[in-house]
């Protein structure tokens, strides 16, 4: 897990879309912290900082220290809304969460090794990945940033599956949490595969040509059919 990240809140008393429009046009961010045995908080954030911050992708499955005035909880981010074309931020939910008690989260999956695969470098294939973020349960100290899966020994036509993600002691995946044991080859999904390049792909859909001295399907018997065609004629003239 990496160092917890620091972000600076003020509280509000104001709420609804009025508020939080006046806020934006303040360079504030309008927010809210949830969760716990504590009611809702209103909050508000400056928008420099909080998008300076987000640039550090821990930020998304990390512990934030989040400073309310004189208070600092701990929370995470659990909803960010951005504006849909601008670089801007609207609204964001950080949620309290109880250090003994386990929390699901979604953290990224990073790929490894990807250039060093034996599909590609060896095979000519290139990697496609299905699946870039996964559920996981885990105590609030032990959830890592992300997930690692390593491709290095792939091979084209090869998957890596769920089973295959390298996963921290004390951190479960949501899909195998609640089954048994004998059904994890129906959840075991595939992340990563080594598959064939465009241009093969175009290639292997080409039909194959005739050989030498054979003749097409429908072409046969052709020139018979005109020499009997003229006979035909010749007897009816006669």
């Amino acid at each position: 897990m990496s160092d917890n990240i620091h972000l600076i809140a003020e509280p509000r008393s104001d709420s609804g879309k009025g508020a939080s429009r006046r806020l934006r046009h303040q360079g504030l961010v309008p927010a809210i912290v949830y969760g716990g045995d504590i009611e809702p908080t209103n909050i508000s954030i400056k928008h420099n900082q909080f998008i300076h911050q987000l640039e550090n992708d821990a930020i998304y499955t990390q512990i934030i220290e989040l400073q309310i005035g004189d208070n600092t909880e701990e929370v995470i981010l659990r909803d960010l809304q951005r504006h849909p074309y601008k670089n801007k931020l609207m609204h964001a939910d950080f949620f309290r969460f109880d250090k003994k008690k386990t929390i699901n989260i979604v953290v990224p999956i990073h790929v490894l090794n990807g250039e060093d695969c034996v599909g590609v470098k060896l095979d000519g294939g290139m990697v496609t990945q299905t699946i870039t973020e996964i559920e996981i349960i885990a105590l609030p100290k032990d959830i890592p940033e992300y997930l690692e899966i390593d491709i290095e020994n792939l091979h084209l036509g090869e998957t890596l599956h769920l089973t295959d993600l390298k996963t921290p002691k004390d951190v479960e995946l949501s899909a195998f949490m609640y089954i048994e044991e004998s059904e994890y080859d129906e959840h075991d999904l595939g992340i990563v595969s080594v598959v064939k390049t465009r241009a093969e792909e175009i290639i292997d859909d080409e039909a194959p040509e005739a050989p030498d001295g054979e003749v097409a399907e429908g072409e046969e018997g052709e020139g018979d059919s005109d020499a009997d065609a003229g006979e035909g004629d010749s007897s009816t003239e006669e």
